[in-house]
């Protein structure tokens, strides 16, 4: 059979594109981490561009382009694209609040609720034609997929069970706030789809947003926050009757605005942290006897999820647990941001029968040459040229200098080796003769070391490319992290990366749940012997979030090795390199911002090694 080749798009939340061709994800990438704003909202032209390149695609090559979400309410945001710029700005609170908010609040979410019509799916592909013509795509067919076919689809496809419950929660999309599939054939039946008018995601969005939290990003800190509070009885819980499951069904006595209302109500009673307690569990619970039930009435007993709920680890976590359950499946890249990848993946199922994709890894953005590196570092020294004091030491051996009198830090061969550290702006760099082995002896001593190597991750986690590293036992980096660095509550915890070997032995999972959940999608609980080795990496409830790292990632991989050397175990604390509030780094020349910005002493961009010699974090 021909390999086709299927360009997927999203432009809601958290817009992207991605590349498939044939059985293979070739290319996956986010808008945000091109135009720099955090969950990017615009229509992908960067993401779509980067896919064609990586490729060295001509787009008339591509065989066709996989789209989703033709509601009336993504399509008027399409028309009209103010009125998703504003949501944006209030949503992320770059936009102060204003009178008319609260009316413009329930006008969004009954109105999104609304399931596609003819009208709505003419108008969003013809604006779709629109917009893939300056790319040089407009001659491309188009498939128009739903939004919950679309997590479905990822969810089924990467998970490798032949067969499986495949369920989609999330906020809304195309009428629906969830379904139900038989995954089996190679084949997704439809069981149930849940309506949009009663949703687990708007539900918790709710919450988020009236605990002054961001809705649609903040959720994970609800949940961190839920475990410092003192328990509620279940029985006494008053949220079990704003939302629940019966049967097959998500219910609710209060249409999507006035559950809003009782859960302010309720919430004036109650503190914060009890608040949180008492959401988090109707979610699990909720979303859990759903899934039981659909489970007792097929007869399966593997789960492949997807959507924004499925953020939830504690949920995920709660989801492997049920009775009879073997495996469950979560799609790493499970919210709104993973739909350029399901579209695409729904499409070549449909139009191709492509029905299992091997996914190793995350690994699946722009990588950056030597040469990439080289301007980066390069540029540092330009600037001082230009502009700079001229009293920071350049030193090199004579084979490491140009014939101009500049430094070429990047020289191949024995210029290179002998080139040893290279000075400008308050920073020196120098290659690395095992960088592995050298970030982990700066760990050990207690650095935080920033460290950005080959081609970026595709979701919201950091799993070994883009990462900030630190010791995985102490509380005080932690801290330090938290606070002056990452600028996020003191209760959200960082979690672990682990050598797959080690998890065992650090926390209690079966070797199926390693084996499936190796991206940082599922809560476990770590082991009481290794709760002191594992302190900087835990929450308050003794569980974490771990990466399993095995073959896919052989110099983190190594540096996790020369951890376990000194501590037993490989093991060490990874969180995103970005700053709160911004996208992960992409480039080396951001990597090289970040570094100077947060006051963090050491970064390895690949085998080189950046030391900021103002670096304030001690």
């Amino acid at each position: 059979m021909q390999k086709r080749t299927v360009l997927g798009i999203w432009d809601g939340h958290d817009a992207g594109a991605a590349l498939v061709t044939g059985d293979r994800l070739l290319f996956a990438i986010n808008e945000e981490r091109l135009t720099r704003r955090k969950l990017e909202v615009g229509f992908p032209a960067c993401a779509i561009q980067a896919c064609l390149d990586f490729a060295g695609l001509n787009p008339a090559r591509v065989d066709l382009v996989a789209a989703s979400t033709t509601d009336p309410a993504k399509t008027l945001t399409r028309l009209v694209p103010r009125l998703k710029e504003e949501y944006y700005l209030i949503r992320r609170r770059k936009l102060a609040p204003r009178g008319a908010d609260p009316f413009k609040k329930a006008f969004k979410y009954r109105f999104t609720e609304l399931a596609p019509n003819a009208a709505s799916r003419a108008l969003s592909r013809a604006w779709l034609k629109r917009r893939l013509g300056p790319l040089g795509l407009g001659a491309a067919p188009v498939a128009w997929v739903d939004h919950h076919f679309a997590h479905a689809a990822a969810a089924a496809c990467c998970s490798g069970f032949a067969e499986a419950l495949v369920v989609t929660l999330d906020g809304v999309g195309d009428g629906r706030c969830g379904s139900l599939w038989r995954f089996a054939d190679g084949r997704l039946a439809l069981i149930r789809a849940l309506p949009a008018r009663t949703s687990f995601g708007i539900f918790f969005e709710h919450v988020t947003n009236l605990m002054n939290m961001r809705e649609l990003e903040d959720e994970g800190k609800v949940m961190a926050l839920a475990n410092y509070a003192y328990p509620i009885p279940d029985e006494e819980n008053p949220l079990f009757a704003v939302i629940g499951a019966d049967g097959l069904d998500v219910v609710s006595p209060h249409t999507s605005t006035a559950m809003f209302r009782e859960l302010k109500k309720i919430l004036w009673r109650y503190p914060s942290e009890q608040f949180a307690y008492m959401a988090q569990r109707v979610l699990e619970r909720g979303a859990a006897a759903l899934v039981a039930e659909a489970l007792r009435r097929t007869g399966l007993k593997k789960i492949a999820a997807a959507g924004g709920v499925f953020s939830n680890i504690k949920l995920n976590m709660r989801l492997a647990g049920l009775p009879g359950v073997e495996n469950v499946y979560i799609f790493p890249h499970m919210g709104d941001g993973g739909l350029a990848i399901g579209a695409a993946m729904a499409a070549n199922l449909e139009r191709n029968g492509v029905s299992a994709y091997a996914l190793p890894h995350l690994y699946l953005g722009p990588d950056f040459s030597p040469a990439d590196i080289a301007a980066a570092l390069d540029s540092r020294l330009r600037r001082k040229d230009k502009g700079g004091q001229g009293n920071d030491r350049r030193e090199a051996s004579p084979e490491g200098m140009q014939p101009g009198g500049g430094v070429s830090p990047l020289s191949g061969g024995q210029e290179a080796a002998a080139v040893s550290w290279v000075l400008a702006d308050g920073l020196r760099w120098r290659r690395s003769a095992d960088a592995p082995a050298e970030a982990a002896r700066l760990i050990l001593s207690g650095e935080i070391v920033l460290w950005f190597r080959g081609r970026m991750e595709i979701g919201p986690r950091a799993l070994g490319n883009r990462g900030i590293l630190a010791r995985p036992d102490s509380r005080d980096i932690k801290d330090r992290l938290n606070v002056v660095l990452k600028k996020r509550v003191w209760y959200q915890p960082f979690c672990p990366s682990m050598l797959a070997e080690d998890a065992p032995a650090l926390i209690e999972a079966t070797p199926a749940a390693i084996a499936d959940n190796p991206f940082m999608t599922m809560a476990f609980r770590v082991r009481p012997e290794r709760l002191p080795l594992m302190a900087g990496v835990i929450n308050i409830d003794g569980t974490c979030r771990p990466q399993f790292v095995g073959d896919e990632n052989p110099a983190y991989r190594d540096l996790l090795r020369h951890v376990r050397a000194a501590l037993g175990y490989g093991v060490i604390l990874n969180t995103s390199f970005n700053i709160h509030g911004e996208p992960l780094v992409c480039s080396p020349d951001e990597a090289v911002r970040m570094l100077v910005d947060s006051g963090i002493r050491y970064l390895f961009l690949d085998d080189w090694l950046m030391e900021n010699l103002h670096a304030k974090m001690d």
